[in-house]
């Protein structure tokens, strides 16, 4: 739990508080009554922020609002260095998924397998097409095996 002290605005985790009054013996779980007490609020947790693919979120702060004091959430842009990282790890996970599928289905290609060889091999080429796909490495439209 956080703790907003209300005459310098200052906010800090119930351990520091605790600290800054080291002659009280405070109970396990301190009410809000006694934070009152001395003169400060407790800090809810607030509304996660809800960043897009290209953005990071960032606790920035807190904020009253009616009458008690919450985490304040901020969402950021990542630059453009962070955002071609993103893009390869992505594009890897795929790359991998795509591995793992085509060997899932090499045993369709040997000369025995009792399989329509033409269609697997075509299933096999789309799975290799993946990575030329238009929304490459975020939007894949995955071949269904036969």
């Amino acid at each position: 739990m956080q703790i907003r002290i209300r005459e310098t605005g200052a906010v800090m985790y119930e351990d520091e508080f605790r600290r800054l009054n080291a002659n009280t013996s405070f109970p396990q779980i301190i009410s809000v009554g006694t934070l009152n007490d001395f003169g400060a609020d407790p800090v809810l947790e607030g509304p996660q922020a809800q960043p897009t693919r290209y953005q990071f979120a960032f606790r920035d702060g807190v904020e009253q609002i009616n009458g008690q004091w919450f985490t304040k959430y901020s969402v950021s842009n990542m630059d453009q260095e962070a955002k071609d990282a993103l893009d390869t790890t992505q594009a890897e996970a795929v790359r991998k998924q795509r591995n793992d599928k085509l060997k899932d289905s090499d045993w369709t290609q040997v000369a025995d397998a009792p399989v329509d060889k033409t269609v697997w091999a075509a299933y096999r080429q789309a799975l290799r097409d993946v990575t030329t796909q238009a929304g490459f490495p975020w939007t894949i439209n995955w071949p269904e095996a036969p």
